[in-house]
This record gives C-alpha cells, structure tokens and sequence, in this order.
C-alpha cells in the first residue's frame, strides 16, 4: 500500500511541477530550494507558490500527525481514515481541475494548497508507522542507504515506483491534461483504502503495529 502512495506522491508532483508553476506539493526539499531561487531573482520560480506549498504541506502534516495521536492502536484503520480524506482532497482537486482548468491563476493557487493538504498529510502518518525506507516522499536517504550498502530491495523498489508514477503523470499532463493525471491519482488512493479496509478487517491491531507487521 505505501508503493502505491508512492506512486501517488510521483504523479502529484508531477502535475504541480508541470502545470501549476514550477513548485512541488510532495516534495519540500524542492520547495524550499525554488524558494531560494524566486528571492535571488532567478526567472520561471515563484516565492508565492513555494510558500503556498510548503503551508499547505505543513497544515497538512499537523492535520495527519493528530490523526495519527487519536488512532494509534491499529496502523490498518490509521492507513484507511487518512486515505479516505486524502481521496476527498483528491477529490476536489479532480473536480476543480476538470471545472475551471489549472491556467487561472487563482485555480492554480487553490490546487497547490489542495494538493499539499493531500501529500502532507500522507508523510506525517506514513512517518508514524516507522518503515524504514519507505516514506513514500522522500528518497534521498533511501537511495543513499540503496549505494552505501549496496543493499535493499525496499530501498530499490521505492524509488523505481515512484519514478513510475513521475513517469505516468508527466505523460498524462503532457498528451492529455491534469484531470487525468489528478484522476489516476485519485483512483490509486481510493484502492489503498478499500484494500487496506478489507485487510485490516481481518486482522487485530498487533498484526499491523509489530516491526514485521505490513502496511
């Protein structure tokens, strides 16, 4: 299930890097290096929009690290209740997206911080679970792990998923359009949560909380 988010996360940056102006809603690290290049005057980056990110992100993060306090029992129903409002954010996005396109500058706005809601929310309660190398945002650790051990097929396999998802939503913004890269995105996370449901319906909490357990 957290392949699949990463999956998510590729997509979503991909339509915020391509179609929303140069930002990124999943990863922050870009954000707050672009937002370095806007203040120094570099050209194609905005302050305005990092900062929008890196809010909408943050808020996010509060939002699914209090989720994760008030669900702690039991990571399979944490996974479904966060994916299901994930899916919601979605959602809208989605819908926006198909209504008023993303070329406006206010819609862009309002899909950035929709966006960033969605995948800041994700990582502050996939970080709750503490699978190492898999936090479904970031790989700069996990590919360093990957080259200085020269070990970890968790490792390979989150970078190579969310290189697939990159791939799949640049192709789909570039020869379709953002509702259907926003689409895909929200029909993947909805899987996640009835797929996660279904699973964790049929086990007790110490099967998904114990170091071997999965998500």
């Amino acid at each position: 299930m957290l392949l699949v988010l990463t999956v998510v996360t590729g997509l979503v940056d991909a339509v915020s890097y391509l179609a929303l102006g140069h930002v990124f809603v999943a990863n922050m690290t870009g954000n707050v290096v672009f937002l370095g290049f806007a203040l120094a005057g570099a050209a194609g980056f905005s302050a305005t929009a990092s900062l929008a990110a890196l809010g909408a992100f943050l808020a996010g993060a509060l939002a699914g690290g209090r989720l994760s306090g008030r669900l702690p029992g039991h990571r399979g129903r944490l996974l479904v209740v966060s994916a299901v409002l994930q899916a919601a954010l979605l959602a809208v996005s989605t819908v926006v997206a198909a209504l008023a396109g993303h070329t406006a500058e206010p819609v862009r706005y309002a899909l950035t911080v929709l966006l960033g809601l969605a995948m800041g929310l994700q990582n502050a309660v996939v970080r709750s679970f503490r699978i190492p190398d898999l936090t479904t945002t970031v790989l700069t650790m996990a590919l360093t792990g990957l080259a200085a051990d020269l070990a970890g097929l968790r490792r390979f396999a989150s970078a190579g998923w969310m290189f697939g998802g990159a791939f799949l939503g640049a192709a789909l913004v570039l020869n379709t359009d953002v509702t259907a890269a926003l689409g895909l995105a929200l029909t993947l996370v909805v899987a996640v949560a009835l797929l996660t449901g279904r699973a964790a319906a049929g086990h007790p909490a110490p099967a998904w909380t114990g170091p071997d357990g999965g998500v």
